[in-house]
């Protein structure tokens, strides 16, 4: 072979050595790269001895330093993952707390709410009662104070209605008088004849309390009333009676009416004042002495 062939074909074999053993180094940078990569990531399928034999490059293609640094990688990345679950841990605890603590403030506020209003609700329910107990009292004293006026007014009236007289009839004229003689009677006339039409009513002329109504022989039908004083009235010869034993009535309310019963010769009543319910007096002069007239 000619010189001019063999000088060029060395620096050939020098750029293929460059060439592969630069190709190896990228080839152990690309796989370290990656392996920490894979590392960060939590993934990684590369194997790390760290032995006291030493790493096994052989398996890894890593170097010592690079697997120390995959070492360190992925225990920052377990230590970071239990930093970020404490934190996370932390702030859920926290807004539990929170939540819990602003569900006591609400409820705290529902309970002082509610008892407001029932302390409320007793005060108004109170005040209601004190207003209905005061105004029942009030309405008792005015009951009271009422029936007492009635009372006492009823007892002015009994009082006065007592010592009322009214004679005992009207529309009438005097056909007979106390203590006259005559062939129309046994003895000497013992009242006072008031004539007057048939069904004209007969008054009491005082307050009192019945104690005769029945027929009685020549008086025919007699009703006779006992006063306060014990002084009896008595009427007679009437057509009816408007009133029974026991009545109580006033002066001038009507115990019958003028008839013709009885020993008469004609309609009128026949009325008599016994003093003590025995004695016959005249009647005209204790009728005047009442205050009336006949």
């Amino acid at each position: 072979m000619s010189p001019q062939h063999d000088v060029p074909a060395a620096p050939r074999r020098v750029a293929k050595h460059r060439l592969k053993r630069r190709s190896s180094n990228r080839r152990t940078q690309l796989i370290g790269i990656t392996a920490a990569l894979a590392a960060a990531a939590g993934t990684t399928a590369v194997g790390v001895s760290s032995s006291a034999s030493g790493p096994s490059t052989a398996s890894t293609g890593l170097s010592p330093a690079q697997a120390d640094a995959l070492t360190a990688a992925r225990i920052d990345r377990r230590d970071l993952g239990s930093r970020d679950a404490s934190r996370i841990d932390l702030s859920l605890a926290a807004t539990r707390k929170a939540a819990a603590e602003k569900a006591a403030q609400a409820r705290a506020a529902r309970l002082a709410a509610n008892a407001t209003l029932t302390q409320r609700r007793a005060a108004a329910l109170a005040a209601a009662k004190k207003a209905a107990a005061q105004k029942a009292a009030a309405q008792a004293r005015a009951l009271a104070a009422a029936k007492a006026a009635a009372i006492a007014k009823a007892k002015a009236a009994a009082k006065a209605n007592v010592n009322k007289v009214v004679l005992p009839t009207t529309g009438y004229h005097l056909t007979a008088h106390f203590g006259q003689a005559g062939g129309r009677w046994a003895r000497d006339h013992t009242g006072l004849d008031f004539a007057a039409p048939i069904g004209t009513p007969v008054r009491s002329v005082m307050a009192g309390e019945v104690i005769q109504a029945a027929y009685a022989g020549a008086y025919g039908r007699q009703v006779k009333v006992r006063h306060a004083d014990g002084t009896v009235t008595s009427y007679s010869h009437m057509s009816e009676f408007d009133v029974s034993v026991g009545d109580m009535v006033s002066a001038g309310e009507q115990v019958g009416a003028i008839g013709m019963t009885g020993n008469t010769t004609g309609p009128h009543v026949h009325f008599e004042v016994l003093r003590g319910g025995e004695t016959q007096i005249d009647p005209e002069p204790w009728l005047r002495d009442h205050g009336v007239n006949p």
